[in-house]
């Protein structure tokens, strides 16, 4: 590699805290984690990486930055303008992670991996001044072509960088729980798995109604729904047979739920990525998937992908768990995981972070 130049930029990756991590905390990290190596391998110039994790006033979770993220959410334009500038001094680039914290007047990147806050009305209400800021932004990174179509429909950005999710390394050819560790989550020997949130884009309601249609066929197996607690879940599934609700599952028993699954089930309507189903494709579990939004992008031809209605979804699930036929599928699907790195992830970040500097 070349001598380094003696310029010395810095990237500020900036994240609020959160106590229920999901999806976008997971790029967040895996991107963070990697951003200084991944920059030594794009630029010979010598980085600074900055972490800035934004916490609320009272709020317990670790973090370097506290500050009034409701106000700041709904400030105006010139107002959150102000902050940004104060909060980025001394960057060459800024990586806002979420929108809700405000823009840097240095080389202002943003991520955007859906636009469900104007899509879908019980969803997080939108930073009012989020358009705008996108609009601006020196760059704006989208974790699917999907989502980038979507950016530039609804948000009117041009020209977004698409740069796809990683899977986490644990997922790959991960070992089943064993009894011991099923038993204490209170999960059954076989079983479908869904796993994630539960507003109305996840499609809950198709699944249940899919789901009497394959315990019909399958009484031997039963459908586990881990998430956060949410009403409408509990509603929709609460006393239905053949159904556990084990709420939300600590971090590290994820891979081995997942590996233990017969097959995973991703119903949703909008996704603007669509992480558990590469979780489980790396795991060498079966996915079954709406053709919506970002996932036939993400699942290809290695997964069964349906129509999002109750009678699709049964028809998916059954022949998923219908034999040994499904061997070649699942090898498809790790395979195609395997594409899917958080390292070529990080550098596609990298690449366009130097371009700005």
């Amino acid at each position: 590699m070349p001598e380094r130049s003696r310029t010395s930029p810095r990237l500020t990756i900036a994240t609020i805290a959160t106590d229920t991590p999901m999806g976008a905390q997971a790029y967040q990290e895996q991107v963070a984690s990697r951003a200084a190596a991944a920059l030594a391998s794009v630029d010979e110039r010598h980085w600074r990486v900055r972490r800035l994790v934004v916490r609320s006033m009272r709020s317990s979770l670790p973090g370097n930055r506290r500050l009034p993220l409701s106000r700041i959410a709904t400030a105006p334009a010139g107002v959150r303008r102000e902050l940004g500038r104060a909060l980025s001094l001394g960057d060459s680039v800024t990586h806002r992670m979420n929108l809700e914290l405000p823009p840097s007047p240095h080389g202002d990147v943003i991520t955007v991996h859906d636009v469900v806050a104007w899509r879908f009305p019980d969803e997080s209400a939108p930073v009012p001044a989020a358009i705008e800021e996108a609009r601006r932004a020196a760059a704006v990174i989208c974790v699917s072509e999907f989502s980038a179509r979507e950016a530039m429909e609804l948000l009117g950005i041009r020209e977004p960088h698409v740069v796809h999710n990683g899977v986490d390394t644990r997922f790959f050819d991960a070992a089943p729980l064993d009894t011991g560790g099923r038993t204490s989550l209170g999960l059954p020997e076989r079983y479908v798995l869904h796993a994630g949130g539960a507003t109305r884009r996840k499609n809950l309601e198709g699944l249940a109604e899919a789901w009497p249609l394959v315990q019909r066929e399958r009484p031997g197996l039963e459908l586990v729904l881990a998430g956060p607690p949410h009403p409408r879940r509990t509603a929709l599934f609460e006393g239905m047979p053949g159904v556990r609700l084990v709420g939300r599952l600590p971090d590290e028993v994820m891979p081995g739920l997942v590996a233990g699954a017969e097959v995973v089930v991703v119903p949703s309507l909008y996704e603007g990525f669509g992480l558990p189903a590469l979780e489980a494709m790396a795991a060498n579990v079966p996915v079954v998937a709406a053709a919506t939004s970002s996932l036939p992008e993400v699942v290809g031809a290695a997964g069964i992908l349906v129509e999002p209605t109750g009678p699709a979804i049964a028809a998916g699930l059954l022949d998923a768990t219908g034999g040994s036929q499904m061997d070649a599928m699942i090898a498809a699907g790790r395979a195609r995981a395997g594409e899917f790195t958080w390292e070529r992830c990080a550098e596609a970040h990298a690449r366009v972070w130097a371009s700005l500097a």
